[in-house]
This record gives structure tokens, sequence and C-alpha cells, in this order.
């Protein structure tokens, strides 16, 4: 009699919980390294292109007031980044310009000219949207306008440069990131096909007692769902464990995290699992109850 259940769960077969649980949760994982390269490469270029700026050479001899009115023009145009409620200006006195210049230079100017070339200016950073060519030459055309402003220049080259790579990088990450999420839906889906492969049988056993489609598939779609879930939070535990690390090692990856893009990522994590686990279980649990019993075999 103890024999009994042991052959009918052989013939019926068992489910492979902690096979389909890991190789999920494996497929997760890879999908959200790759979202969180792609979250800090992302971060990484607005990073660089907040460093960009552009140099407002002011007039000579303008009073101390005229100065400060050319700050607070600039701090409220709408090209001007502003973070933590500060807009990015710099003023850089033709004095401290020149002691810079020296360092650099290895020689004064004023030495053999008898008086400073440099002129007082600002350094204005510029919010990322306004940094391609068109929206430069507008911003370099509005500033210059400003009474007191002799000239304003830009590295023109490097910001177009930027620009292009930026973008050719994105268009390749989004690719790999298309290519990747296909073949993580792929894998999910053969791995619950095949571990529904073993209750073939056991839903041919609750059809031939009468039950309806919707209670055979009720309990494997609510168990699936459930194992795509739990495969979510694993995957999103490890790479939150990997991401530490990684910052513990290299602290300077600290000013590229974005803890809102993370969250969401994992919580993309946890959905995607849940989602591709119910549909490849329904569209698997449909296949078999179409079969006949010689297809089973």
């Amino acid at each position: 009699m103890e024999k009994k259940p042991t052959r009918r769960k052989k013939r019926l077969g068992s489910y492979p919980y902690l096979s389909v649980i890991f190789s999920i949760s494996l497929a997760l994982f890879v999908m959200g390294l790759f979202g969180l390269l792609f979250i800090h490469s992302q971060k990484l270029s607005e990073f660089i292109k907040e460093q960009m700026e552009v140099q407002v050479y002011l007039d000579s001899r303008l009073s101390e007031s005229r100065v400060i009115g050319i700050q607070k023009t600039l701090a409220n145009k709408d090209f001007t980044l502003v973070k933590e409620n500060e807009p990015q200006i710099v003023f850089i006195s033709k004095e401290k310009a020149l002691e810079n210049f020296t360092l650099k230079a290895g020689e004064n100017p004023e030495e053999f000219l008898g008086h400073n070339p440099l002129r007082d200016a600002y350094l204005v950073k510029l919010k990322p949207v306004y940094q391609d060519s068109l929206q430069l030459s507008l911003v370099k055309s509005e500033i210059e306008s400003i009474s007191g402003v002799f000239e304003v220049s830009y590295l023109d080259n490097i910001i177009s440069d930027i620009n292009k790579n930026t973008a050719k990088i994105g268009l390749v990450l989004v690719g790999f990131f298309t290519l990747l999420l296909l073949t993580v839906v792929i894998l999910i889906n053969n791995t619950i096909k095949l571990a529904l492969f073993s209750q073939r049988f056991l839903i041919r056993s609750m059809q031939l007692v009468g039950a309806t489609g919707n209670f055979i598939q009720r309990p494997f779609l609510w168990r699936s769902m459930g194992h795509g879930f739990l495969s979510g939070v694993l995957a999103s535990v490890f790479l939150y464990m990997l991401l530490e690390y990684a910052i513990i090692q290299i602290p300077e990856l600290s000013a590229l995290s974005d803890i809102k893009n993370v969250v969401t990522l994992f919580a993309a994590l946890i959905i995607l699992g849940v989602a591709i686990g119910f549909f490849s279980t329904l569209r698997a649990i449909r296949k078999y109850l179409k079969m006949s019993l010689d297809e089973l075999y």
C-alpha cells in the first residue's frame, strides 16, 4: 500500500519547483544586470553633458552692479542648468584667469604686455536639451545680445562628438536590450513548458474526472505567477547586493546611482517574471488540454 502513491507520483510526474525558480531567477538577473548597465550609462551621459559649459566674456571696465546684473540675467534664462535650486554659473575674474593661465603656461603675459589681457567671465552650464548645434547657436546669440557681454565661446566640436557618440551608444544598448528581452522570454517560456511536460498526465487525469479547462488551469496559473514573483524578487535582491558591492569597490559609482530608476527596474523584473510565467503556462496548459492520449506519450 505504501508503494502505490510513489508509483502514481512517478507516473504523473512531479513539478521541478527549484529548477523553474532558479532558471527564471537567473534569466531575470541577467536581464536586470543589463538594465543596471543601461541606467548607469544614461546617468553617465547626463553627467558628462552637465559638465558642458559656455564661456561668457564680459566687456572691460564694467561696474560691479552691471556684472552682478548679467549674472542674474543668465540665471533666469531657460537654458541655464539648475541643480538643487542653484543656477550652475561660476564667475571667473580676470585676475583669477591670469593666475590660472600663468600656472598652465609657465609665464605671465602681464609682465611683457604691461596689462592683463584677459577678461572677467562667467562659466554657464547648459541643460542637456540645449546642447545640440542649433540650440547652441541660438543660446550664443541670445547671450551676446545682453548688454555688457563681449563674446561667447564653447567647444562646438567636442559637444557635437559627445552627442553623436551618446546617440550611437544608446542605439546599440536599445538593440542589445531588445535582443536580450526576446532571449529571456524564450528561455523562461521553454523552462515552464519543460516543467509542465511532467504534469501532462495529471492534466489528463483531471480531464477524465470531469474537471473543466478553467478549473484545471487555475492552480497552474497561480503557481506560475507565484514562481515568477518569487524569481523577480530573488533577482532584484541579488542585483541590489551586486550593486552595493560594486559601489563599495568603486565609490565613484555612487555619483551615477539613480534610486528611482533602479527601483523601477526591480519592479519591472517582478512584473516581467509574473507576466511571462502566466502567459507561458496558459499557452502550455491549453496545448496539453487539446492533446489526445496518444499524443501525450
